[in-house]
């Protein structure tokens, strides 16, 4: 059974990092990507990030040069690195699998598994 879970959300000053983990188990092969997706309340889950299994990242513009996505394959861990965090980065963040290898990314409806949320909240 294919589980995503991720952590490391909480409160941060504007300004600050925090660093988000998705812990993955489950996959037979190891081809796929991992996306991380954000939903602030009222808005649509926005993709955020893409690691795909040869180590290509992408990033949506609004969290370019500020966020970093990498993996440790050994671990089966991907790590969403957030650095000087903005008030309107405040989300849930969600991470989710991609067996096309972020072929679908940054389109949620084409992510194929996703794990619980975790609360980032930004204040100014």
């Amino acid at each position: 059974e294919v589980q995503l879970q991720a952590s490391g959300g909480g409160l941060v000053q504007a300004g600050g990092s925090l660093r988000l983990s998705c812990a993955a188990s489950g996959f037979l092969y190891d081809d796929y990507g991992i996306g991380w997706f954000r939903q602030a309340p009222g808005e649509e889950r926005e993709g955020v990030s893409c690691i795909s299994s040869d180590g290509s990242t992408y990033y949506a513009d609004s969290v370019e040069g500020r966020f970093t996505i990498s993996s440790d394959y050994a671990k089966n861990t991907i790590y969403l690195q957030m650095n000087s965090l903005l008030p309107e980065d405040t989300a849930v963040y969600y991470c989710a699998a991609d067996l096309r290898d972020c072929s679908d990314y940054p389109h949620a409806a084409g992510m194929d598994y996703w794990g619980k949320g975790t609360q980032v909240t930004v204040s100014s």
